[in-house]
């Protein structure tokens, strides 16, 4: 699937089969990841790709709206370095799961980031070391069910030329 495709197709997928996804598949996904652009060069990112259905149920028991992780056959969570730009970076990466995994036929849902007061207990629950920052949590999975994406804002209602 060509780049574009996956941009316009990508949405988010909560239901997922009960079908593991190898492991050359979320290499490939967070490969494109650490591929991100990243502010003077500094890849400040770590993934943690959490495979096990007991640890991915504790994720989900933490989080305020991700319960859907425990089903899902991956999920992986992005911390960044404490850097002056980790926000930009872990998005950028974050942003090359959810648009890889689509092109590799995974669907995806990003839950949360550094904002939830439960961020900071997956961090220590996954023995992150301190310094490093929360930026996302990724469901990974096949869809029970095909999805699409929610409309989006006509192109004309939101492009500005020169000036807004």
């Amino acid at each position: 699937m060509d780049t574009l495709t996956a941009i316009a197709t990508r949405h988010s997928t909560r239901d997922y089969l009960d079908k593991p996804i190898p492991r050359e598949i979320i290499e490939q996904i967070i490969d494109a990841a650490r591929r991100a652009p990243t502010a003077r060069n500094e890849q400040p990112w770590e993934f943690v790709v959490i495979t096990d259905p007991a640890m991915r149920q504790r994720v989900a028991e933490l989080t305020d709206y991700g319960k859907f992780i425990a089903r899902a056959p991956a999920c992986v969570v992005v911390f960044c370095k404490d850097t002056k730009y980790y926000l930009e970076d872990g998005c950028a990466a974050t942003e090359n799961i959810l648009l890889a995994a689509t092109a590799l036929g995974v669907q995806s849902c990003w839950v949360a980031g550094d904002k939830k007061a439960y961020s900071n207990r997956i961090a220590e629950m996954l023995k992150v070391p301190a310094g490093y920052k929360p930026i996302s949590i990724l469901a990974l999975g096949y869809a029970k069910s095909p999805g699409q994406q929610k409309p989006r804002r006509e192109l004309a209602q939101l492009l500005h030329w020169e000036q807004f």
